[in-house]
């Protein structure tokens, strides 16, 4: 009786494992499919594949071992999916925000699977979503949410130039001196770092005519301290005459001749225009060199600012000191 009991047992259990042969054959037989799905759609629904491989993961995990070779598949090729997307809705034209977030979930893809290069290239996704998004807002003159955009982009890639200049720009907007400067520069020291001459002088420029014209008004209010300080601020972006005529004036108010007169050379040495575009650098040589008690100087100086804007203040000047 135990003999045919014992035989009814292991009969029962040889069909068993028959069956539970055919049922991972089948199970892996799913696997196969949804895999060939995802390969299939590859090229021409990037989604569809996406969700194909990520379900050929899911089955993977219940088959087990006889499985492993197509989740490893899969985990190699979603990365890339994932990227893809991303990558599509940039090259669509797609708004910032649907940009910035396909590079979000490409991100989380690359880091789940742990692949290097899906890593960098959702970053570079990201960054450029985020520069979209930044030049929208100012393009709208939302400035406060540009900022905010462009700052996300820079805890990203805190090299890229283009979102610290623009940023620059957005501060000169608010006139914020002491941000403008700040990532002004910031942009020059990056820009020249990298040997780039043509963004290094456009940059300065910028940041000269800034803080040329922030110490004019000062000097027009009689702020006189603080027109210096600006144009001194404007002086380390490079040599502009029009800011040596400036300086001229301000230490002329000030009494100061000689860095007058130095000033107002410096002006007139840059100056290749016609008479009347040097006439403002000779009337302030003039001043100066009439308060250090040159007056033949002066007298001279003040003939060749009779021109334009300054013809009525240098006769009034030439006949004060009876020049001839």
């Amino acid at each position: 009786m135990n003999m045919k009991i014992m035989r009814k047992l292991a009969w029962i259990l040889v069909v068993s494992a028959i069956t539970g042969t055919n049922l991972r054959a089948q199970e892996r037989n799913d696997v196969i499919k949804a895999f060939n799905e995802g390969a299939t759609t590859t090229q021409t629904d990037v989604q569809a594949a996406i969700k194909a491989f990520e379900n050929v993961i899911i089955l993977s995990d219940k088959v087990g071992e006889s499985a492993a070779d197509l989740k490893q598949k899969a985990i190699q090729v979603l990365p890339g999916l994932y990227v893809k997307a991303a990558s599509s809705a940039m090259n669509g034209k797609k708004p910032a925000t649907e940009i910035i977030k396909a590079a979000k979930v490409a991100a989380q893809a690359a880091e789940k699977y742990d692949n290097t290069s899906g890593k960098e290239n959702a970053r570079k996704i990201l960054t450029q979503g985020y520069y979209n998004m930044g030049i929208e807002f100012f393009t709208r003159k939302d400035y406060n949410n540009a900022l905010l955009a462009f700052d996300s982009l820079l805890s990203i890639n805190p090299g890229y130039t283009a979102a610290i200049y623009n940023k620059a720009i957005i501060y000169r907007s608010q006139n914020n001196a002491t941000a403008f400067e700040e990532n002004i520069d910031s942009f020059l020291e990056k820009v020249r770092g990298v040997n780039d001459s043509v963004k290094a002088s456009q940059a300065s420029k910028l940041a000269i005519e800034y803080f040329r014209a922030a110490g004019s008004q000062a000097n027009q209010a009689n702020k006189i301290d603080e027109a210096l300080s600006l144009l001194n601020k404007a002086a380390k972006y490079g040599d502009d005459k029009d800011l040596f005529y400036f300086f001229a004036d301000v230490y002329n108010k000030q009494k100061n001749f000689d860095s007058g007169a130095e000033y107002a050379q410096k002006g007139l040495d840059l100056e290749t225009g016609v008479a009347e575009a040097k006439a403002k650098f000779y009337f302030q040589l003039g001043i100066a060199l009439a308060g250090k008690g040159k007056t033949a100087d002066a007298c001279a100086s003040f003939k060749n600012a009779i021109y334009g804007a300054f013809a009525e203040a240098s006769k009034a000047e030439r006949k004060n000191l009876k020049c001839e």
